[in-house]
């Protein structure tokens, strides 16, 4: 695994640039609130920054300097836990914010992320931003809405996930990716090793293996290899149904 620093190499295979106002994911906190940004006389300077399938591009515990947001890709978030072993926390993809934990509060970040394809991110300096969040209020309410929704997602999932088994927490997450990533050629699209599963749901690679076994004989499931695709998304959902919500977005 290579860690990005300040110099980026180009990947030819995805956006080498773009500009806020020609971008085209209206989820970004960014491009929703471009209108009153361009009202003002802020210049939204950013970089945009290019990392390659297994690339860290935030490293846990080094010095907060800014946000970045997916323009194309997917990534994921982790913790380093007890003996070293990572927790993912999340996976992001276009659009999305990584780093936010940090930002304002932090001098450093508390987590790690690595790329988990070929990915193009938009860089905010925390200096643009700090600017940004003092002269434009639309975009600081939207973004404490933002920090408000984060924090009721994060507190709603760790008192559900201390009552679910490990069984539960594989089907949560098997149908949170789905939600998120949807599905390409009857595959989730965003193919995992055992060992990440257990990394998100707090478990180990054999009671994945166990689990996704057991799955697939009762054909909820079907696997190639990292991919797994559903099969019975209903019975799935029964899996957690007495837990009355989904975890994640």
């Amino acid at each position: 695994m290579s860690i990005i620093n300040t110099q980026y190499k180009i990947n030819k295979t995805i956006q080498t640039h773009c500009a806020c106002n020609t971008c085209l994911n209206t989820n970004c906190l960014i491009k929703r609130n471009l209108e009153a940004l361009n009202s003002t006389d802020i210049p939204i300077n950013k970089n945009t920054l290019h990392c390659k399938k297994g690339q860290q591009f935030i490293i846990e515990g080094a010095p907060v300097n800014g946000l970045y947001f997916i323009l194309k890709g997917k990534a994921k978030v982790f913790r380093t836990g007890i003996n070293g072993k990572e927790q993912i926390v999340r996976f992001a993809k276009e659009g999305e914010i990584i780093g936010h934990r940090g930002f304002g509060t932090e001098e450093f970040y508390t987590i790690g992320a690595i790329a988990l394809e070929n990915t193009a991110l938009c860089y905010f300096s925390k200096h643009v931003l700090q600017d940004i969040l003092h002269k434009t209020p639309s975009f600081t309410y939207d973004l404490m809405l933002f920090y408000a929704n984060e924090l009721n997602r994060s507190e709603s999932k760790v008192k559900s996930l201390s009552q679910m088994t490990v069984r539960e927490r594989l089907a949560d997450m098997l149908l949170y990716i789905n939600r998120k990533f949807g599905s390409l050629n009857g595959y989730l699209n965003l193919p995992l090793s055992r060992k990440e599963y257990a990394d998100y749901a707090g478990t180990s690679e054999e009671q994945v293996i166990r689990i996704f076994s057991s799955l697939k004989k009762e054909n909820i499931i079907k696997a190639s290899g990292k991919k797994i695709g559903i099969l019975d998304i209903t019975r799935l959902k029964n899996e957690i149904s007495e837990h009355n919500f989904f975890l994640d977005s």
